[in-house]
């Protein structure tokens, strides 16, 4: 890979590890009501998203996907306002940004992409979703729905797993019968590969090869990321309750930005800080900035066109309102 091309993607993880700091304390201070921490996923999200053609492509994010919005070039501020829990889908256009509101419905996403999926390829529009989830979320029901579905109409869909050892607190081997999800791939007829999600040019280079396969006519690719939570599970999860410090040191040792500054000069890491801390100060202050919308838009976007029964709700509130 080109030397611009791994400075570039070294400046998104660094973007995204920084901001992922700065948005847990956010949180702690009251900001943010609560947050999911991205720590030590961050090649996994940017060389996927990375890899993507933003002309045609479109992406379906879960809860822990900063990277994937740092790397697509969304408006972070717009994206993080989503957290605020003053916006539904964030302030964002995903249609112009070609990233889906994130979803917090665990596997929720994946049904997502495979419609969307089947839209590019009735439409014939070279477009290839790619879809985020979990090694947790590879377990429910709508995962495998999902895959037998892009399997049996070889849709132009990359099913994304983030394997990072743990479904919450449980451990993978524990909720992962066969111990890979790469393999299930098999039994729909689709493709399967697994890559170390700590390597982002590896990640890239993977999801690149799975996006030209797709728009090729070739179907979709399950790609397991194998990779590691290297925080909580949320603002709220104590780790320490499941795993060892001796666990997380083996990991730490594979830190994804340690793994991808290696090849960058001294120079080029201290440059990629400043533009980190610059990006870190705009989003704080661009969200500290933002105001609650008005109330009334709570009943103007549920429905295309109103139902009584929520025409009835906005008469009640406002009656409320005026007593």
């Amino acid at each position: 890979m080109p030397v611009a091309d791994l400075r570039a993607l070294h400046r998104s993880l660094l973007v995204t590890r920084r901001l992922d700091d700065e948005a847990i304390a956010l949180q702690r201070q009251g900001v943010l009501p609560a947050y999911t921490p991205v720590r030590g996923q961050e090649a996994a999200q940017v060389g996927s998203a990375a890899a993507l053609d933003l002309g045609c492509d479109f992406a379906f994010p879960g809860y822990r996907d900063l990277g994937a919005a740092v790397a697509m070039g969304v408006d972070l501020v717009a994206y993080l306002a989503t957290h605020l829990n003053i916006w539904h889908g964030g302030l964002y256009d995903p249609k112009a940004s070609r990233l889906a509101p994130f979803n917090a419905v665990v596997g929720g996403p994946v049904t997502h992409a495979v419609g969307w999926a089947m839209g590019a390829k009735l439409d014939e529009t070279d477009g290839v979703a790619i879809v985020y989830f979990g090694d947790g979320a590879s377990s429910q029901g709508d995962v495998h729905e999902a895959m037998n579905f892009a399997g049996v109409y070889r849709l132009p869909v990359v099913f994304f797993c983030q394997n990072n050892g743990w479904a919450i607190s449980l451990p993978t081997e524990r909720q992962v019968a066969g111990g890979s999800v790469a393999a299930r791939a098999a039994g729909y007829g689709i493709e399967g590969h697994r890559v170390d999600g700590n390597d982002v040019v590896a990640v890239f280079e993977a999801t690149r090869t799975a996006l030209d396969r797709a728009r090729n006519g070739g179907g979709a690719t399950v790609i397991e990321a194998m990779t590691y939570r290297m925080g909580p599970h949320s603002t709220s999860d104590d780790p320490g309750r499941y795993r060892t410090p001796e666990q997380e040191q083996v990991w730490a040792e594979r830190d994804p930005l340690s793994v991808a500054g290696k090849q960058l000069t001294a120079e080029e890491l201290a440059t990629a800080e400043e533009h980190a801390a610059a990006v870190v100060r705009e989003v704080r202050e661009g969200l500290l900035a933002l105001q609650p919308p008005p109330v009334e838009e709570l009943f103007s976007f549920v429905y295309r066109e109103p139902t009584a029964a929520l025409s009835e709700q906005q008469l009640a509130w406002k009656v409320a309102l005026d007593a």
